[in-house]
């Protein structure tokens, strides 16, 4: 039984078999040996992990209890239908072992930091991905608690968005022309490509006024590019804004003024 593997491995390898990743020995369902609980469990501060052509540290917090205290902890992200071997699509793992800070007798906060690399992800990689968390009990080589998926976490591909009205200054009642380019990271080629037939907001903030009204919607090209024309009325900042997808956190560009005399 997978699970009866996992608890061999606590057991015999203590608090670091908990903050190494080693997917024969780890490939387990729900493991529970004592009273340790997990209480709380919180990636990246809650917020998406957007991932670009960088490698992205991820701090990964996991909180819980046991009669005798928390010692160690460890947490790795993954994709599949399974943590084993041909099952698994994707792994970030733990780049070291957890700090564990004490709150009380029997409660402890880990902090365990993993690092999302594009050199290991690939496009298909995006959406949303399992968390499994674990904890070792003080006192004890055996005393632990692993959840396979305690929790999920959305992974994202790091959009970026350009604009540029023009020409600058115009006169009153003349075209406008609000150019711009939608892009996201592409983990295959590690470079930023455009993001195409998506749909983009063009938005416009009067001169004075404190906040942005959407003028239109427009779709980006095949190559990721977004155009569309406005009349110039009053001096004022136009923006792009994308709302995002599943795979794609949002993004808004920043804002270029136009003079218009």
């Amino acid at each position: 039984m997978r699970t009866r593997a996992t608890a061999t491995v606590v057991a015999a390898s203590g608090a670091l078999a908990l903050s190494a990743l080693a997917v024969p020995a780890a490939q387990a369902a729900d493991s529970v040996k004592g009273d340790t609980k997990i209480t709380k469990v919180v990636v990246n501060g809650g917020k998406d992990i957007v991932v670009g052509t960088s490698t992205k540290r991820v701090t990964v917090t996991v909180t819980g209890t046991d009669p005798k205290g928390i010692k160690d902890a460890m947490a790795i992200l993954w994709r599949g239908t399974e943590f084993e071997p041909g099952r698994l699509t994707g792994v970030i793992a733990p780049d070291d072992e957890a700090k564990c800070t004490k709150v009380d007798a029997t409660t402890g906060t880990c902090k365990v930091v993993l690092s999302a690399s594009p050199r290991e992800l690939a496009n298909g990689n995006a959406g949303r991905w399992k968390v499994m968390a674990g904890l070792l009990a003080k006192g004890s080589a055996e005393n632990h608690v692993i959840k396979e998926t305690y929790t999920t976490v959305s992974v994202k591909r790091a959009a970026k968005l350009t604009v540029n009205a023009s020409p600058e200054p115009v006169k009153k009642g003349r075209t406008i022309t609000v150019a711009g380019a939608l892009t996201r990271a592409n983990w295959d080629t590690k470079k930023y490509a455009g993001y195409t037939q998506q749909p983009v907001k063009l938005q416009f903030k009067k001169k004075g006024a404190s906040a942005y009204s959407t003028v239109k919607t427009v779709k980006s090209d095949r190559k990721g590019n977004v155009k569309t024309t406005v009349k110039a009325s009053v001096d004022g900042t136009f923006r792009y804004v994308f709302a995002g997808t599943s795979t794609t956190p949002a993004v808004t560009s920043t804002g270029d003024f136009v003079d218009v005399r």
